[in-house]
């Protein structure tokens, strides 16, 4: 339908819109208007992405003077396509003028877009791009043109780099929307390569959908996102956790392990030098002269050379000459040698160490001879190195690699990190095993970027609650912060905080309660008189998987488990990704056939952040205690140490924060529309208490009743067993027609 928004033409791709989605709508416009950033919290299920690009869109579409580019920015490969179908539905509802003009496209990694028969074939993502390299590299495009009977290359390369110096690339993918299927069964069809040409397009395309890193990532983003123009609307979808993904970004670990592959790394290169020398040193003294005059040439590598950019330089300093003592291949070879064994003796301790990134570069310049400015320029000069040298199997070097980037990193920033040495895991004292841990502590340092370069940049979740504090975090000020509440004709969602089992001993995963027999027997009562009474899927989310595998060892002992498995089919999420996807693909066939099932999880983890329970897959969850983050972590102490400091943040508040955010993704996988319906239980005692249970979501607040806030076992059953109201009343309309948008704006314009 096509309906007026303050005075904006907006196309949606529905005959109807929630009264909700309107309202995104307009904050949204209010922030596009003023050119700046907004955060909004929008209930899981009303429809947030088609409210996104439609808005924007359709704002675009209205002002020539501002051409549509989108960069939507998802987690997971699923919400990617998910995005792009919306897409395709809203392009079919667009005026055919303009959707014969516009251009989407999703971008992924090799491994999610290459066609290439062998090199496609490869398990693992750093597998799959070596493979690539192998058959793009120029110097082997060079050798195969000279020798071509013992060279093989990409024939899907060789044609994308046909059609990129005659400019046709444009016509291999002319407007519409494109899938990663899309991409890669273009690919086949034309003979072209997918990744290369939809990395090729992002440049041209109207609306780009791909991951957080793209954009977070320095080493990424550097490569991928520099030619955005500030005109781009960026959109952060399913942003709750977006502080750690910039945290992570920036943050390195450094093991034993790490430290004898990157030996090995550096006996290879120091053969290859060998070898260079005995039979092209012209290569070694070109590189010599280039890196004289700056690493600035990076920007005119062919596009198939182009590797992970650096970790933080900024622009200014790849115009700087690199230092001296590190032109010279042999000369940097031994300042990595220096350094590596440094960081090899600093593993050494027995004691827990703590340095703030000044005092440990001091350390490294008086024992290793290394100032800061070699350090910062050890990542480019590595890549310059391997370039020069004509390395293509680079997964091998990560070691390497991942040295070069701590050293980059602690010789480029002085504040907001900790270097945390610790000899062996706290949880596991009797089993050495030392790192080194470059924590970052600071998310703005990642995201500053992002808001310095793009007009606008909204950050967007289900559960961004509370939401004032996400600016703090990430250290920018938005123009529109709003929280909205889900309008529905019936109770769709029934939220209880059980405090007690029936037998009126209160639960909680509190450290001093959570191996309490009474409170194991009442969890695994709790789960047994709910799989007896409530039909199809239960899921259930633990603390963590070493709560998990205790609390279901104590109920196996017990008989518990054995007593649910009569109702209900059980399985279990564990750390493997492919042992996860088998368990809950026979989760869903056991709902499928009517007996339902129990599916355990774990809070944080990857059924938690992106699988949803939608319909009968999910009829209840149960939140098994406040998943607060392992409190005793140094790396956490020191973080929320930097941020009392820094941004006057309690460690109170942000732990409390960070752990009702987790139970709100955990409980929201159950609803995920409207027409969907269920029951959440928060099993803890500390959920009653007001300062909790306040950092929920509003949508999950407004249909959390007092009668429900101190419940047992016994009365949470006996809620669960009311009939419930499929109809709801009618009085309330929460579906807007065309119609209905007219009427309300002839209101408003009376009023």
């Amino acid at each position: 339908m096509l309906f007026d928004l303050d005075g904006l033409p907006v196309h949606f791709p529905y005959a109807a819109i929630y009264p909700e989605q309107h309202a995104y709508m307009g904050e949204l416009k209010r922030a596009l208007d003023a050119r700046g950033h907004a955060l909004l919290e929008m209930p899981t299920g009303t429809g947030k992405t088609a409210a996104l690009i439609s808005l924007i869109t359709s704002y675009c579409l209205a002002n020539p003077s501002r051409p549509l580019r989108l960069l939507y920015c998802t987690r997971t490969v699923h919400e990617m396509e998910k995005t792009l179908a919306e897409l395709r539905l809203l392009f079919a509802h667009l005026p055919p003028a303009a959707s014969r003009s516009l251009l989407a496209l999703g971008l992924s990694s090799r491994k999610n877009l290459c066609v290439h028969p062998q090199a496609s074939a490869a398990a693992a993502r750093d597998s799959v791009d070596t493979a690539c390299r192998r058959l793009t590299a120029s110097w082997v495009r060079e050798k195969a043109a000279s020798d071509p009977e013992s060279t093989s290359l990409c024939e899907f390369y060789e044609t994308f780099d046909r059609a990129a110096a005659a400019g046709d690339l444009a016509s291999f993918m002319p407007p519409g929307v494109y899938t990663l299927a899309d991409l890669r069964a273009l690919g086949r069809q034309r003979g072209i390569c997918p990744y290369f040409l939809a990395r090729q397009m992002v440049k041209y395309a109207n609306v780009v959908v791909y991951s957080y890193q793209y954009l977070l990532d320095p080493k990424v983003a550097s490569i991928v996102s520099r030619e955005m123009q500030k005109e781009c609307v960026v959109v952060f979808d399913e942003a709750h956790n977006i502080d750690n993904v910039c945290i992570e970004a920036l943050s390195v670990s450094i093991r034993k392990q790490t430290l004898e592959g990157a030996e090995r790394n550096l006996r290879r290169i120091s053969q290859e030098i060998d070898r260079f020398k005995a039979t092209d040193a012209n290569r070694l003294r070109a590189e010599y002269n280039r890196l004289v005059d700056g690493l600035a040439q990076r920007g005119n590598l062919p596009i198939s050379d182009a590797w992970l950019a650096n970790p933080a330089l900024p622009d200014d300093i790849l115009r700087e000459a690199v230092p001296g003592n590190i032109r010279r291949a042999e000369h940097f070879l031994a300042v990595l040698r220096r350094l590596v064994r440094f960081l090899d003796g600093r593993l050494d301790t027995e004691n827990v160490e703590n340095e703030m990134p000044v005092a440990f570069v001091a350390s490294i310049h008086s024992q290793a001879g290394i100032d800061q400015k070699m350090l910062r320029f050890c990542y480019d000069r590595l890549h310059s190195l391997m370039m020069t040298l004509e390395i293509t199997d680079t997964d091998e070097f990560m070691h390497i690699q991942t040295i070069c980037d701590f050293a980059t990193l602690i010789g480029t920033y002085t504040r907001g990190f900790s270097i945390i040495i610790e000899p062996y895991d706290e949880r596991m004292p009797d089993i050495r095993d030392p790192v080194i841990q470059l924590s970052c502590h600071d998310a703005s340092l990642a995201i500053r970027p992002v808001f310095d370069r793009f007009e606008t940049v909204v950050i967007t979740s289900g559960t961004l609650s509370p939401i004032d504090l996400y600016p703090r975090l990430l250290n920018f000020n938005p123009v529109i912060s709003r929280s909205f509440t889900m309008s529905l004709t019936r109770d769709c969602i029934c939220p209880m905080v059980l405090t007690r089992g029936s037998d009126q001993l209160p639960v909680s995963t509190k450290f001093d309660m959570r191996s309490d027999p009474g409170v194991v027997r009442n969890y695994g009562r709790l789960l047994l008189e709910m799989a007896s009474a409530v039909p199809d899927g239960i899921v259930c989310f633990f603390v963590s998987y070493s709560y998990m595998d205790g609390i279901v060892n104590s109920w196996h002992e017990m008989g518990i488990l054995q007593d649910i498995m009569q109702h209900k089919l059980v399985f279990i999420e564990t750390p493997d990704v492919v042992e996860t996807t088998l368990a809950l693909d026979n989760y869903r066939k056991a709902c499928d056939c009517g007996r339902g099932a129990v599916f355990f999880s774990v809070a944080r983890g990857k059924v938690a952040e992106g699988i949803d329970f939608d319909r009968h897959y999910g009829r209840l969850v149960i939140m098994f205690g406040v998943p607060f983050q392992y409190t005793l972590s140094r790396i956490l102490l020191a973080r929320l140490e930097y941020l009392r400091e820094t941004f006057q943040i309690k460690e109170g508040d942000f732990l409390t924060f960070d752990a009702l955010r987790q139970a709100a993704q955990c409980v929201g996988r159950v609803i995920r529309s409207k027409a969907d319906y269920g029951m959440m239980i928060f099993a803890d005692k500390r959920y009653s208490r007001h300062d909790k249970r306040s950092k929920l979501p509003g949508w999950i607040l407004s249909h959390l009743h007092d009668a429900h806030l101190n419940l047992s076992t016994d009365m949470a059953l006996h809620i669960a067993r009311e009939p419930y109201d499929k109809t709801g009343s009618g009085g309330k309309k929460t579906l807007l027609t065309e119609e209905d948008l007219q009427n309300m704006a002839q209101d408003a314009m009376e009023m």
